[in-house]
């Protein structure tokens, strides 16, 4: 073969490749957006606020093929998180949806509350949906989704508090299935069918949320992983005992922990006590190291599902053109702060992982600091699929981080939490604590980060704002409010509340309490 024949070829090759390339880049991709409950940041091994007995290689491999946030604000509990991811909304924007019946009843005008993978649908993406559905009965079957696989939390209350086994199960909407088996384990099983071409069209790209029931209340974790962690050891949080100088004056009552005759932390009343779980015993035992070795543990059926997922991309040649999306609903407290759950303000509460993965188009084994909400997360999947949002979501795209993984944007991260109200039921805000409070008394707030700072009001009439140096007191336990010195920061940060509310069209915002001045 004469070195000219050679030199044609050469460059035929390189030209096919170079075609095949831009092919693939003009492909819509797959998004393959994965979503546990009450998962903390800190259960997740490449986050420096684990602790150190902690593992999770498949997550942490996501991570080192893209981009970890540190500080992602998704929501604040189960249902309003779940309607921001469906919606692109904050809870005060959700139109129609409200809690109806027993706990966890719930219901919504479609007409009113549109979801927003009926869009991709319609634009060419076969969807599917898979796992816990919390928001209304109405799970948009055959409507927004070509294929789900769901456990209808609001539809079969009384199956409500079967998070881990027994659960029944909707098929596209069909009669009900009572399902065997550990539940981490089956979704991710019809997660994986699904990677592999079953119930999609094989030509069209495709949107899969996997919504994970771990790590929820009562914490169960796998059989296999009941000995995960038997060297789980903890320090005592600083603030698990009130009095909380600083906080508003809910925080001085929260009292989930009481000290055992060892003077060791144990939960108070002997067993969790949250809704449809109430009275779930320890698996290992009661006191707050026991408590915080089974959640994590729960954690570990996740992460091997994450690695199933992965594998399945690989196998079948879809990895290169999907992007993988890890989080979750929130984070959840265990000591700190005095609580034993999600809801407050606090990073320990609500901080959970984000991590974005497609290391064919975005940088890799990057960390980006700069905060962010849950609402930005489908204005930047419609980025991704080049699609116009039909309406005007609340977030702001991340494709400018995800690329430039290093840089600080100019928006903050936002989040309202509203109780049990949505859109226009929460233009009044309650004075009558039953009414407004959730859990062991957490009323409705507003919270705000950017660069280093976090701002909380507390929408409540005299209480104090806070304002917190995350870097230099990540613990949140000095509220700079409070100091003179910071008074021109305290007001930047509530005028620029203030700015967002405005911007999303809050109708609360003629009608905010006033704050504390002491």
């Amino acid at each position: 073969m004469t070195r000219s024949l050679l030199l044609i070829l050469l460059i035929a090759g390189l030209f096919t490749r170079f075609v095949d390339a831009a092919e693939n880049s003009k492909k819509r991709p797959n998004i393959l957006f994965i979503y546990a409950d009450d998962q903390s940041h800190r259960t997740v091994s490449c986050y420096p606020e684990a602790y150190d007995w902690v593992r999770t290689p498949n997550i942490d491999a996501l991570a080192e093929r893209g981009i970890r946030f540190t500080h992602a604000y998704v929501g604040t509990w189960c249902m309003p998180s779940r309607a921001t991811m469906l919606t692109g909304l904050q809870q005060y924007g959700v139109q129609s949806m409200r809690m109806e019946g027993d706990y966890p009843g719930s219901t919504y005008d479609p007409a009113l509350c549109k979801f927003w993978p009926s869009t991709f649908r319609k634009q060419g993406y076969s969807t599917a949906q898979i796992g816990k559905w919390h928001t209304g009965i109405d799970s948009g079957a055959n409507r927004d989704w070509d294929f789900q696989a769901v456990w209808n939390r609001p539809k079969y209350i009384k199956n409500s508090g079967a998070y881990y086994y027994d659960q029944l199960i909707e098929f596209d909407g069909g009669e009900p299935q009572l399902v065997k088996g550990y539940a981490t384990d089956n979704y991710t099983n019809w997660a994986e069918d699904f990677i592999r071409g079953e119930h999609r069209d094989e030509e069209k790209p495709w949107y899969m949320w996997v919504c994970y029931g771990a790590v929820h209340g009562p914490f169960t974790p796998a059989k296999r992983h009941h000995e995960g962690y038997t060297n789980a050891e903890i320090s005592t949080p600083a603030d698990i005992y009130p009095p909380r100088a600083g906080k508003p004056s809910y925080m001085q009552n929260i009292e989930m922990w009481v000290p055992s005759k060892n003077g060791n932390p144990e939960m108070k009343g002997g067993a969790f006590g949250g809704r449809t779980v109430e009275g779930a015993k320890g698996i290992h035992g009661n006191t707050l190291n026991d408590w915080v070795r089974q959640y994590h543990e729960g954690v570990l059926a996740i992460d091997e599902s994450v690695g199933r997922l992965v594998e399945s991309l690989k196998e079948t040649g879809q990895y290169e053109n999907t992007l993988i999306v890890y989080t979750a609903d929130q984070g959840f407290a265990w000591g700190k702060h005095g609580f034993a759950m999600k809801l407050a303000p606090y990073d320990a509460n609500i901080r959970g992982p984000l991590i974005f993965s497609m290391p064919s188009r975005l940088p890799t084994n990057k960390v980006c600091k700069s905060p962010v909400s849950g609402v930005d997360i489908a204005p930047t999947f419609f980025r991704f699929a080049d699609l116009q949002t039909p309406w005007n979501m609340h977030g702001y795209d991340l494709t400018p981080l995800l690329l430039e993984p290093e840089s600080i944007r100019d928006e903050p991260a936002f989040l309202a939490m509203t109780g049990r109200n949505y859109g226009s039921d929460t233009d009044i805000i309650p004075t009558d604590p039953k009414v407004r409070d959730l859990g062991p008394g957490v009323p409705w707030y507003l919270l705000l980060t950017k660069g280093d700072y976090k701002y909380i009001r507390t929408l409540v009439e005299g209480e104090p704002e806070e304002l917190y140096n995350l870097k230099t007191d990540p613990e949140e336990l000095v509220n700079l409010a409070m100091n003179p010195k910071f008074e021109s920061e305290l007001s930047v940060f509530r005028e620029a509340t203030l700015a967002e509310l405005k911007r999303t069209n809050a109708g609360m915002l003629k009608n905010l309490p006033g704050v504390s001045t002491d």
